[in-house]
C-alpha cells in the first residue's frame, strides 16, 4: 500500500496514457460519419491542411447606418421603409436594430454604397449619424450561427465557422469544410438561404387576356415550424418537404388563400413553371427561394375545401412540392438553419478569397508532419543520451516527453478537436518544452554528483519543480491572448501548447522524478 502511495504520479501518468489510448482507439469514441475519418485506424478528426477541404475567407455584404432616430416606428416599419427607398431591395435586405446606445439600420443588398443607404434614410424621414461600409457585430454572430447550422444540417462533419478580425480591424467569416469540393461549399454558403411562399393568382381580364397579382412572402421562414426531412413523391415524380405552421401566420395565410381563390372548389390546378402557362394558368403557390421561384404547385380540392372552411388553420401542415430530391434537401437545410442576416461578398474586390485542398496535398502533409516529428524525437533523444550518458537517466526522459504528446493526441481525440498544421506544430513545441523541463529536473537532481538519499532528492526536485512551475505560468500567460482570440492557425497552436504544459506540470514532470528517484536512490 505504502508502495502505491509513494508511487502515485506514476500511476497517474499510467491511467492517463490508457484513457488517451481508449479515446484514440475505441470505436464508442468515434464518430464514425465524421469527415475524414472514414479510413483512419484511430478516432482522429484531421482539419483542413491534413485531409483536404475547402477554406472560404471573405467579408459580409452591406453597409450600416448608425444613431438612427426611428421616430418612434418599430423595426419592421423602418425596414419597410426603408427598403422601398433602394432598388432592387425588399424588407428582408434591411435590418434595423434597436440598441441600448444606438439604433443601427443595415442594407445588405449586394453593390449597395453608404451613399445609397444615407440617401433611403433621408427619403424615409430618418435622421441619421454616421453610414460606413461593413455591418454590425450581432450580424455577424447570427451569420456565423447560421452558416454553422447550414454544415451541420448538411452532415458535413468537421467544418468549422468562425470569426477573424485582422490589424487593422477588418472583420471577415471563416469557413472551414474538410474534405468537400469548392464548389459544394460555395452553393451551400453563398446564398442567403430565404424561402418564402408567394400566392400567383388572376384578378380578372384586360382585353380579353388574364390579369395576375403576385401577393408576396404570404409564409417566410420564420412562420415555418416541425420541418420534415426531403421525401421523394410516392407517384415518382419530384420531392417534397412537411412543415407546420405557426398559429398566427396560419390563420393569415389561410385568409391569403380564401381571398386571392385558391380555396376555390375541386382547387386549383397550376402551370406557372409550364411553357405559357404563367398567362394562362389558376391560382398558384410559389416556392421562392433566394429570390428565385424554383416551383409552383396548386391547391388540391381537400387542402381547398378545410381552407374554405376555415378549419385549415387549426392544424395548419402541408406539403412544400419540389421538382426533385435535392431541391428538397436544400430547402430543408434553409428552413432548419434559417437565413443569413447578410451574404459572403466572394467576389473578392474585398479580400474575399476561396482555395481549395486536395485530399492527395492532405495526405502529404500528414506525412510530412509525422516525419517532422519523428525528426524532432530523434533530436531530443540524441541530444539527452549525449548529456548525460546514462540510459536510467535519458531513457525515461525520451519516454515520459514522448507520453505528454500522447495524451495531447488521446484529449484531441475526446473532445474531436480536428488536427492541422498549427497543432502539429505544438506538439512539436511541447516535446522541446517537455524535455527542456525534464533536462531540468535532472540537472538540479544530479548536480552535485550521484544522489542516494529519498531525502536529499526530494529537496533538490522541489528545488527543480519551482522553476518549473514558474515557467510554465510564463508560456501560459503569454500564449492566453492567442488561444482566446480568433487569429486562425495560430489559436489551435497556442490552445494545444497551454495544454502541453498543463499536462506537463501535472502528470508527466512530477511522474519522471519519481521514476528517477526509484532509479536513483537506495531508500526508494
Amino acid at each position: 500500500m505504502s508502495t502505491l502511495r509513494d508511487n502515485w504520479r506514476v500511476i497517474f501518468l499510467v491511467v492517463a496514457i490508457l484513457f488517451s489510448t481508449f479515446a484514440l482507439f475505441s470505436p464508442t469514441m468515434g464518430n464514425q460519419s465524421a469527415i475524414g475519418e472514414d479510413n483512419s485506424a484511430t478516432n482522429l478528426q484531421f482539419g483542413l491542411q491534413l485531409d483536404g477541404g475547402t477554406r472560404i475567407r471573405a467579408p459580409l455584404v452591406g453597409v450600416t447606418a448608425e444613431d438612427v432616430q426611428f421616430n418612434g416606428d418599430s423595426e419592421r416599419v423602418v425596414e419597410r421603409q426603408v427598403a422601398a427607398q433602394i432598388a432592387g431591395a425588399d424588407a428582408a435586405d434591411v435590418i434595423a436594430r434597436t440598441g441600448a446606445e444606438s439604433n443601427t439600420v443595415e442594407a445588405t443588398i449586394e453593390n449597395v454604397t453608404t451613399d445609397d443607404l444615407s440617401a433611403a434614410l433621408d427619403a424615409a424621414g430618418y435622421g441619421h449619424g454616421e453610414v460606413r461600409d461593413g455591418v454590425t457585430a450581432t450580424t455577424r454572430e447570427e451569420t456565423v450561427r447560421v452558416l454553422q447550422s447550414k454544415i451541420n444540417e448538411a452532415g458535413l462533419s468537421g467544418g468549422t465557422v468562425q470569426q477573424v478580425t485582422t490589424a487593422t480591424g477588418e472583420h471577415f467569416i471563416l469557413v472551414e469544410v474538410p474534405n468537400r469540393d469548392q464548389s459544394d461549399v460555395v452553393d451551400l454558403v453563398g446564398e442567403r438561404g430565404t424561402v418564402q411562399i408567394d400566392i400567383y393568382y388572376p384578378t380578372g381580364t384586360d382585353n380579353g387576356s388574364r390579369t395576375y397579382e403576385t401577393r408576396e412572402a404570404v409564409l417566410t421562414q420564420a412562420d415555418f415550424t416541425s420541418i420534415g426531412t426531403a421525401q421523394e413523391s410516392q407517384t415518382g415524380s419530384g420531392a417534397f418537404v412537411p412543415v407546420s405552421v405557426r398559429d398566427e401566420p396560419a390563420s393569415e395565410f389561410q385568409t391569403a388563400v380564401q381571398d386571392t381563390g385558391l380555396a376555390q372548389p375541386g382547387g386549383t390546378r397550376c402551370t406557372y413553371m409550364e411553357d405559357g402557362g404563367r398567362n394562362t394558368t389558376e391560382g398558384c403557390l410559389l416556392l421562392v427561394v433566394n429570390g428565385e421561384v424554383v416551383n409552383a404547385f396548386g391547391m388540391s380540392g381537400g387542402l381547398a375545401d378545410t381552407m374554405r372552411a376555415g378549419e385549415w388553420a387549426d392544424a395548419p401542415s402541408f406539403q412544400l412540392q419540389t421538382r426533385n430530391t435535392s431541391e428538397a434537401q436544400e430547402i430543408a437545410i434553409n428552413l432548419r438553419a434559417g437565413a443569413l442576416p447578410a451574404s459572403l461578398d466572394l467576389s473578392g474586390e474585398d479580400s474575399g478569397t476561396s482555395s481549395y485542398i486536395s485530399p492527395s496535398q492532405g495526405e502529404s502533409f500528414k506525412f510530412d508532419s509525422l516525419i517532422t516529428g519523428i525528426i524532432a524525437v530523434l533530436a531530443v533523444a540524441g541530444v539527452v543520451f549525449v548529456r548525460y550518458g546514462k540510459p536510467q537517466v535519458a531513457l525515461p526522459m525520451v519516454v515520459t516527453g514522448l507520453s505528454e504528446v500522447y495524451i495531447l493526441l488521446g484529449f484531441a481525440a475526446a473532445i474531436g478537436y480536428p488536427l492541422d498544421l498549427s497543432v502539429i506544430a505544438g506538439f512539436i513545441a511541447v516535446i522541446g518544452t517537455g524535455v527542456d523541463d525534464l533536462i531540468i529536473i535532472a540537472d538540479e537532481v544530479m548536480a552535485e554528483g550521484s544522489v542516494t538519499s529519498r531525502k536529499v532528492f526530494q529537496s533538490r526536485f522541489r528545488r527543480a519543480f519551482w522553476v518549473i512551475g514558474a515557467a510554465a505560468a510564463t508560456t501560459i500567460i503569454a500564449m492566453s491572448p492567442l488561444a482566446v482570440l480568433s487569429l486562425g492557425d495560430l489559436q489551435g497552436f497556442a490552445i494545444f501548447t497551454i495544454l502541453g504544459v498543463i499536462v506537463g506540470v501535472l502528470v508527466t514532470r512530477p511522474a519522471y522524478g519519481d521514476i528517477l528517484r526509484l532509479l536513483l536512490t537506495e531508500d526508494r
